[in-house]
């Protein structure tokens, strides 16, 4: 049988700039016209979120922050080049990227030869520097096939449509690679829709207050968790079977405070991502893959939904974790979760 990796992190998209600019979530959400009034300074916040604001608006907050996400990158990378894969597959959302209008589906392979790519002006590194990776055709449409044999509906692409590759999939490798040592494995893009009934309503972003007349309609949700809790165990058991020594990794935050209304777009819901990350941390798949879809995006966890593919990959492999990290914030956005988990 194949040799397969699991790992978690986060794509958390300010890490790419200075610590000066990473709560611009935060201050755009700020000129939401329905905050209540007290919640529009700081002296209305709760003070775990006042004390990481502080009197820099979250600079110095930022640094600690960064350092402790590139702690947790610089050990998964340092997972990965332990086990030295044949391919990495990215369990990964796109927000209104490549799939937009014309087609969103709940889920798609991406067959691609090679994935060119660069970091944004302004970076923290400096630099623009781009990759060009080689995809894995062959075991995705391999994995592709095996999905659809065992009743998954999926879609997969040789070429993208509106865009080369989603931030999902780009940040990670931008963070795998922070130290700027190279990326020298193939990739295999799994793209999920987690954003569901905001991906073409919201475009996959943040909440737009200067829109005019009555709110957009939503779309259809995203599927449902336990539907990619099973996909991703179809997943595991396909590459189990294959020839490939295959890393397979979740990319994105947990809850993200630009999609929690009950927290008035301000901070995520921290509370029910601490319990979702004890639950994992403790290999408590069943209560994973029972979660509501209806809690995910009350709690602004739409993003989890990668996660979910990375747990039920776990469950088929009968593996627990060997290292879990979960960084909280109320000022940068997202939980961050992280997961590193090697064959026995």
């Amino acid at each position: 049988m194949a040799e397969i990796l699991a790992l978690g992190l986060s794509h958390y998209p300010p890490l790419i700039g200075p610590d000066n600019r990473m709560t611009g979530i935060l201050q755009r959400m700020l000129q939401n016209p329905d905050l209540p009034p007290g919640l529009r300074t700081p002296e209305g916040w709760p003070e775990p979120m006042r004390a990481e604001w502080s009197t820099d608006q979250g600079t110095a907050a930022a640094g600690r922050h960064r350092a402790d996400l590139v702690g947790w990158m610089r050990r998964t990378r340092a997972a990965l080049d332990a086990f030295n894969p044949d391919f990495v597959l990215i369990w990964g959302d796109d927000q209104y990227e490549n799939f937009q209008d014309d087609i969103v589906p709940p889920y798609c392979v991406a067959a691609y030869d090679r994935f060119a790519f660069a970091p944004p002006q302004g970076n923290v590194w400096g630099d623009e520097k781009g990759y060009d990776l080689p995809g894995h055709p062959k075991a995705a449409r391999m994995l592709a096939t095996g999905l659809i044999e065992q009743g998954f509906d999926t879609a997969y692409a040789y070429k993208p449509l509106h865009h080369s590759l989603g931030h999902a999939f780009t940040n990670a490798i931008y963070y795998l690679d922070y130290d700027r040592n190279g990326f020298p494995w193939p990739i295999l893009p799994f793209a999920v829709n987690c954003y569901g009934r905001q991906v073409v309503s919201q475009r996959g972003g943040v909440p737009r207050f200067d829109r005019k007349g009555p709110p957009p309609e939503l779309d259809p949700p995203a599927p449902m968790p336990w539907r990619l809790f099973d996909l991703g165990a179809a997943t595991a058991r396909i590459l189990a079977e294959s020839p490939y020594r295959v890393a397979l990794l979740a990319s994105s935050g947990w809850s993200h405070a630009f999609l929690t209304a009950k927290n008035h777009y301000l901070y995520p819901d921290t509370p029910s991502d601490r319990r979702m990350y004890e639950l994992l941390r403790d290999a408590d798949y069943d209560a994973w893959r029972a979660y509501p879809a209806r809690t995910v995006e009350d709690c602004g966890q739409q993003e989890i939904l990668n996660w979910m593919c990375l747990t039920g990959a776990l469950n088929a492999l009968g593996r627990k974790p060997r290292e879990t990290g979960f960084v909280d914030t109320w000022i940068f956005n997202s939980s961050k979760a992280f997961l590193i988990a090697p064959p026995v």
